[in-house]
């Protein structure tokens, strides 16, 4: 009985350090070491009716130092300019929507969320090949406009400008 209880630890603690697999490193190439985020353009249609004519002035340099912050806080790979970096990443703003979530019961809104959407294309320039694109990637944060968690829509803005580049770098560098 001893031994067989001594053979079942032995199992159990070699599950235990062989563990479930995951890491922080980067699922891309080894060769793979630098990027460049290209500023991004505007291409939102302030003008259209839908979009409520409002203007999000410098969004796109915004997204973009979210985007290298993000990059940099990672670690995974380094920021260089676009003649020596191992991957170019191009992004375009294609949208801003802001849409009420919920209502008081008066129906006057009580919180939005707001979207920033971008396009994006990652490529690699020692292979000289597009590693991947991606349209109508979203960036997202809601907002209360009273009570105690009642913030402004630029503050909202901000955090959904975080939550596009974060999920932009998971993209990059866990590539799922």
């Amino acid at each position: 009985m001893r031994k067989l209880f001594s053979q079942v630890m032995l199992v159990s603690m070699c599950f235990c350090f062989v563990g479930c697999g995951y890491t922080t490193r980067a699922s891309l190439p080894a060769r793979l070491r630098t990027v460049h985020v290209q500023t991004f353009k505007n291409n939102i249609d302030f003008t259209s009716e839908s979009f409520s004519n409002v203007y999000l002035p410098l969004l796109e340099v915004d997204v973009t130092n979210a985007i290298v912050d993000r990059f940099l806080f990672d670690g995974n790979l380094k920021i260089a300019q676009e003649q020596v970096a191992d991957l170019v990443l191009n992004g375009t703003l294609t949208g801003y929507q802001r849409e009420a979530l919920r209502y008081t019961d008066n129906d006057d809104v009580q919180e939005y969320r707001v979207q920033v959407i971008v396009d994006l294309v990652l490529y690699d320039t020692g292979k000289d090949e597009t590693l991947w694109t991606e349209s109508g990637f979203v960036g997202e944060a809601t907002y209360f406009l009273t009570g105690v968690q009642a913030t402004t829509e630029a503050s909202a803005v901000s955090e959904a400008t975080v939550d596009l580049a974060r999920r932009v770098i998971e993209r990059t560098i866990e590539n799922w």
